[in-house]
């Protein structure tokens, strides 16, 4: 049989503070899985198409300096 009472050991916060979240966040950690990392590989320019800019945002790309001097 399967238990579908759920309770919170934490009261909810309306205001929702930072620190009701970080208790959130803290109490989620154990249901959290991260994936396997895998390897990329670099893809080819040739198989690289399709891509296309608007000429707005080429030209204000183009007017940006590399490192904001």
């Amino acid at each position: 049989m399967t238990n579908l009472e759920v309770s919170s050991p934490a009261p909810v916060d309306p205001d929702g503070d930072w620190a009701s979240l970080r208790v959130d966040c803290a109490r989620m950690v154990p249901h959290w899985t991260a994936p396997e990392p895998t390897a990329s590989r670099p893809v080819p320019p040739s198989l690289i198409h399709g891509v296309s800019v608007p000429v707005r945002s080429a030209r204000l790309l183009d007017a940006m300096s590399d490192y904001g001097d």
